[in-house]
């Protein structure tokens, strides 16, 4: 079986030798470059597996690297982790926006090294399950539409991500560049008030899109999009969804029909906070809940989550929830509810 092949991007050589070390006890072919010029020809020429690289280097730093990159065809998908001794979340936002796959941060052991690249690897294969998965979910979405072909060749192997529960995707105020289409898992979408409390507008379940109104209406993002449950992205930029609006109507069309939708949704949860009592509130949330679980009756939230969602305090979530389910219409128990009687949750909406 053909070794796995990993180049080392990095100008310290103890840290590029040991590295290099550990990965060749672990029977993966290693490539190493001492500066950012020679490891983007060197990735060029090996076309390696997975790239570790250094983020301040001379010639040419890490982002260069990774800008370079990600321009070829025949490099832009490599998996690539940055190592570095930079821990600010401003740096890290920066890699990530531009494509990184992941972080290592020095110092680092040989366990969390092997982790990582291996991590990658399988991801990566996963990718490519994913995609034609994707490719699918596409056609129904924009079924029997001119621009079908061109919209699903913009999406490829590197926009497809996975993100871990509570990770943060993009900040309300980060520059708006890609339109989100949630694959699997969960994602929320929040703004913070004028007087610090955080406000949940949205989540989003499997084929559904986030960040629609950010990328139309501003060079920003209006909310901050963190994901609920361990969830799988792709992304298409705006530069290709401007292209897409302008060559294909039915595109166009396709896109006003849900940021319509999302006005709407919007429009009702804000009567909701000002007219509904606080168990309607929550009714209304749990079967908002569940219509994105519609296989299942069961799922994990936080409190704190369902507060924002429903605009209340903790406390009054937690009463809430100790009612219905002295009422019998659900059971919850460590964070995860089930609902017993949709009927009844619906009785109460109403």
């Amino acid at each position: 079986m053909e070794k796995k092949r990993i180049l080392i991007i990095e100008d310290n050589e103890d840290i590029r030798e040991n590295t290099s070390e550990i990965l060749e006890l672990a029977n993966y072919k290693v490539f190493q470059a001492s500066n950012g010029k020679q490891g983007v020809d060197m990735a060029i020429e090996h076309l390696p597996d997975v790239i570790l690289c250094d983020i301040m280097m001379p010639e040419m730093d890490g982002y260069g690297v990774l800008h370079l990159l990600s321009k070829r065809e025949d490099t832009g998908l490599i998996p690539f982790v940055f190592i570095t001794a930079k821990t600010d979340r401003t740096e890290i936002r920066k890699g990530i926006e531009m494509g990184a796959d992941d972080y290592l941060t020095k110092p680092y052991d040989d366990i969390e090294l092997l982790n990582a690249i291996e991590s990658r690897l399988k991801k990566k294969e996963l990718q490519k399950t994913l995609y034609t998965s994707n490719l699918s979910r596409m056609t129904n979405l924009f079924q029997n539409i001119n621009g079908l072909e061109e919209l699903k060749r913009s999406f490829d192997e590197r926009k497809i991500r996975s993100f871990k529960k509570k990770q943060v995707i993009y900040y309300e105020g980060d520059s708006a560049n890609n339109i989100y289409l949630v694959l699997s898992g969960a994602v929320k979408t929040t703004k913070m008030t004028d007087d610090g409390k955080e406000l949940m507008t949205g989540v989003y379940h499997a084929d559904n899109y986030f960040g629609i109104v950010s990328l139309f209406s501003g060079k920003e993002y209006k909310e901050t999009a963190e994901v609920l449950e361990d969830a799988t992205l792709c992304s298409v930029s705006k530069e290709i969804v401007d292209q897409l609006l302008h060559k294909y109507p039915d595109i166009a069309e396709k896109f006003i029909s849900i940021l319509a939708q999302n006005v709407s949704n919007h429009e009702e949860q804000l009567l909701q906070l000002a007219y509904f009592s606080v168990r309607k509130r929550m009714a209304e949330v749990l079967i908002r809940l569940h219509s994105g679980h519609p296989d299942k009756n069961s799922f994990e939230i936080s409190r704190e989550n369902l507060a924002c969602m429903a605009g209340m305090a903790s406390e009054t979530v937690s009463r809430i929830l100790g009612d219905f389910k002295a009422e019998k219409l659900i059971d919850k128990n460590a964070g995860t509810i089930t609902i017993v009687d949709i009927s009844g949750l619906r009785k109460l909406k109403n």
